[in-house]
């Protein structure tokens, strides 16, 4: 959207950015806690005398599901499943939460949309604050999953206030929101959960400052962030003619939101086994993989705010499934821990890239009256994927092992490879000019 004014686009991105930064910092607290506080409920709900729990009966299958490989799962592995299991929920939740989020704030504004989200969110939050009982934690997640629509529509916002040209470093600001969260925000959760304040739910004192972000941030949008809808501005209010500019669109939305599910579908399945392979090849706890996790997000971090946003949405893209299909090909193979760290590169490289090139990518090909839809339907199929992809990578991997598991993502990433460099193009005004530079040196 041409016609913002470089101040208020300035204030938006700021706003934007430190409300996305609470959200996925809040988001984050819960990730390093899974296995202990599942542990927690598994203790006080699945023994032996409590069969009939909610709990209980979710083991039961997961342990019917284990009995199906060939090769052993360790019971090490139990929680692990678990936690996968309620990630691929909230994933699948979000996918059909997504489009309705995304046509809402088409219809109503970004601003109102958000604010109900938030609304949701907060509630998801509080659930978790109370939850003594393993069904109540469920339902927090169960709501979580159906609210959260901060990243589409901080992603519409962004769209909405960047004109063709920065559109693309736009969408690199929301993908450094994500490293840096993903950076500190599991390493913040870990020393919460250490402080006991509430014996019925060890997990309060994280619970309540996630809670305590949320609603700062939800404060914090209801004053600071304006409506960026074009046909709900003041500006576009007071214009007559009501009809947004037509788009000429060079990638159809079909293909972009099938390289989306695929390629997350892959990648998604190859982070969640990552805990599986260090600990089979190097015997890594907890606290490493949150290492290695850390140095992933610290790399993906730099490169986002020094790299990727000067990159033309389509090269992001281009450059990040390469580094992917590099990253399964070594950790098929690694036997160092050297190599390990190598192929963490490269998958910093991949998480620094590909979603956000996408994004933009998609924000070229819808008008101002569809966009928050086009990016909620994107956003539904990439969480299609990253819901699927774990259950079906470690299956291969407890099937086949993990030399076949990296073998066939590597051909699965070969395939999104070949959708990406012969299928997609550069949409009109998406490639950086260079004109003006070129003035100033003359």
């Amino acid at each position: 959207m041409a016609g913002v004014e470089p101040a208020t686009r300035k204030r938006v991105l700021r706003v934007i950015f430190v409300s996305l930064l609470l959200d996925l910092i809040s988001f984050t607290f819960i990730l390093p806690l899974f296995p202990k506080l599942l542990e927690f409920y598994r203790n006080s709900e699945a023994g032996p005398e409590s069969q009939s729990t909610l709990l209980a009966q979710i083991l039961n299958g997961l342990n019917a599901y284990k009995s199906a490989f060939a090769k052993p799962i360790d019971s090490r592995y139990d929680i692990v499943l678990l936690g996968g299991a309620l990630g691929s929920l909230f994933s699948l939740l979000q996918a059909i939460a997504s489009p309705v989020i995304g046509h809402l704030s088409d219809k109503y504004g970004r601003r109102t949309a958000l604010l109900a989200s938030m609304t949701g969110n907060i509630l998801s939050v509080l659930l978790w604050v109370v939850a003594a009982d393993f069904r109540t934690f469920l339902a927090s997640r169960i709501v979580g999953g159906l609210s959260e629509g901060n990243v589409q529509l901080a992603t519409a916002i962004a769209t909405d206030i960047s004109d063709e040209n920065s559109r693309g470093s736009t969408m690199a600001l929301i993908g450094a929101c994500f490293s840096i969260a993903f950076t500190f925000g599991p390493a913040l959760g870990a020393y919460l959960s250490s402080i006991a304040t509430v014996a019925a739910n060890p997990f309060a004192a994280a619970a309540g400052v996630s809670l305590s972000l949320i609603v700062i941030e939800t404060v914090y949008l209801y004053f600071s962030l304006p409506e960026t809808l074009p046909n709900k501005t003041a500006k576009a209010a007071a214009k007559t003619s009501a009809k947004p500019p037509t788009v000429t669109r060079t990638n159809s939305h079909f293909l972009l939101n099938l390289v989306h599910f695929t390629f997350l579908l892959f990648f998604s399945g190859m982070e969640f086994s990552l805990p599986f392979m260090t600990y089979d090849l190097f015997k890594y706890n907890s606290l490493q993989n949150g290492r290695l996790l850390g140095y992933v997000g610290l790399v993906a971090s730099i490169l986002q705010g020094g790299v990727t946003r000067r990159l033309s949405p389509l090269l992001t893209v281009q450059v990040g499934v390469s580094a992917c299909l590099l990253a399964f090909v070594m950790l098929g193979r690694i036997a160092s821990v050297g190599s390990l760290y190598l192929a963490a590169t490269f998958l910093a490289i991949t998480s620094a890239t590909v979603v956000s090139g996408l994004n933009a990518l998609s924000s070229f090909e819808a008008s101002e009256d569809e966009r928050g839809g086009k990016l909620g339907i994107l956003r539904s199929w990439g969480q299609l994927g990253r819901g699927l992809g774990p259950i079906l990578f470690t299956s291969v991997y407890w099937w086949a092992g993990r030399d076949m598991a990296y073998n066939a993502g590597a051909l699965g990433i070969l395939g999104v490879m070949a959708l990406v460099f012969k299928g997609l193009k550069s949409p009109p005004g998406s490639v950086k000019k260079r004109v003006k530079k070129e003035k100033k040196e003359l």
